[in-house]
């Protein structure tokens, strides 16, 4: 019992730590109303249930990933902003940001769009889940289930800066432009760890 508690404590610890970036990220895609509620959710449980496995295989297998190749998952945060930069020179607006309800293809690529952000951004997630999963395996299962918790209090501490009656509506202002520049800085970083590949 006293493991378990110790275990829910590092955990929450690391948790937080390891996503206080997304914060800004799940402001971001909350204030842009072509990502529905259900899209930035359903993303960002799915990107960190994938860092989860991931690190939990490397850490079963004891394999380490290096930083070097985990950089070049900053393309996808880096496609996805070059597009909505594209969108907003053009003027244009999404397609479902105007629709009742949008196209099950269209959600899909939304819920996509947001996971793969999450991976891209969690090469500092898999740095410490790994090492943490392999020293103790017995509670990775509880690890996983505290992080999809987690992962539920971030949604709505995201959701909430984004709502609030004193910042909601500065951030929705400005999120929807502000977007696609985070996405963007945020792939050139990410990428720039992919540097140490060519040297």
């Amino acid at each position: 019992m006293r493991e378990a508690l110790s275990a829910l404590g590092v955990g929450i610890v690391v948790f937080a730590c390891t996503n206080v970036d997304d914060l800004l990220l799940l402001s971001a895609f909350f204030s842009d109303p072509s990502f529905k509620l259900r899209h930035v959710v359903a993303g960002q449980l799915l990107g960190i249930a994938v860092l989860v496995a991931v690190s939990a295989a490397c850490a079963l297998f004891a394999v380490v990933v290096p930083e070097g190749w985990i950089g070049l998952l900053g393309v996808v945060p880096l496609g996805l902003g070059l597009h909505g930069l594209w969108a907003l020179r053009r003027g244009e607006e999404e397609d479902d940001a105007s629709e009742a309800e949008p196209r099950p293809g269209m959600q899909r690529s939304k819920m996509l769009a947001v996971a793969g952000v999450t991976v891209a951004n969690g090469g500092d997630n898999l740095g410490v889940y790994i090492p943490l999963f392999s020293s103790a395996p017995k509670l990775v299962p509880l690890y996983a289930a505290l992080f999809m918790v987690m992962t539920g209090v971030w949604c709505a501490v995201g959701y909430h800066l984004v709502h609030n009656a004193l910042l909601g509506r500065r951030i929705r202002r400005w999120g929807r432009l502000a977007l696609p520049f985070v996405l963007v800085a945020l792939g050139l970083l990410i990428l720039s760890r992919a540097l140490v590949l060519f040297r």
